[in-house]
């Protein structure tokens, strides 16, 4: 999926501070962050939860970033750190880019049309191996995320990136022959598994039996 058009991200310059006054900040619903790269100083700022949160699900690959009013600047997400627990976000940092230059960046995969796979319809297991790729390409082409057809898929097929297609702007990055999805057969019952079932057959069919004479006995008495 091409990126989509680019969208104003306006945060605010803050002062280098520790994780005390961090959590302070997100408290009060702003996310600290920086802005580093293209030739200039690093900046910390802080920008509130829910516009970022807004703007990085609407915009493509490219952000204009403005601190303090100042003139917008083309950035790119490089890093979104997010609390191991609850999932929000603790720290955001952005890289300053050059439209005319190409970057490399991490863009999901998505594999679509399994259910119609005729490997799947007949009991095969789909397994999706590599969920990410890196790309090379323009800031402003960079995708949103990488979509594949699974659909003609037969059991015993593997997918390789050297299977995907890619569009004239961008370019894998990764191994030709990186794995990125296998369709196995239906799986099969082991010898092992069937031994434990019998086995727990055999118990329950003993302990049945043992209650049967039990009551048998109880009722002698």
């Amino acid at each position: 999926m091409p990126a989509s058009q680019t969208h104003a991200l306006a945060v605010a310059r803050r002062e280098p501070s520790g994780s005390r006054a961090a959590r302070r900040l997100r408290r009060s619903g702003l996310i600290p962050g920086i802005v580093y790269g293209g030739g200039q100083d690093a900046v910390p700022f802080e920008v509130d939860d829910r516009t970022l949160k807004h703007v990085l699900a609407g915009a493509g690959a490219v952000v204009d970033l403005s601190l303090d009013g100042d003139a917008a600047t083309p950035v790119v997400l490089k890093e979104l750190v997010r609390h191991p627990v609850d999932g929000h976000t603790v720290h955001v940092d952005l890289l300053r880019v050059r439209l005319d230059q190409a970057i490399q960046a991490t863009v999901p995969l998505d594999l679509v049309g399994e259910d119609a796979s005729p490997g799947v319809k007949e009991g095969g297991v789909l397994e999706h191996v590599t969920r990410e790729l890196t790309v090379e390409a323009l800031p402003g082409d960079i995708p949103d995320r990488i979509e594949h057809d699974v659909s003609e898929m037969q059991i015993g097929d593997t997918l390789t990136l050297e299977g995907l297609a890619a569009s004239a702007t961008v370019k894998f990055l990764d191994d030709p022959e990186t794995l990125i999805a296998t369709l196995s057969p239906p799986r099969l019952q082991t010898d092992e598994e069937e031994g434990i079932e019998q086995e727990t057959e055999l118990v329950g069919g003993d302990a049945a039996k043992d209650q049967d004479e039990g009551e048998s006995d109880g009722g002698d008495e």
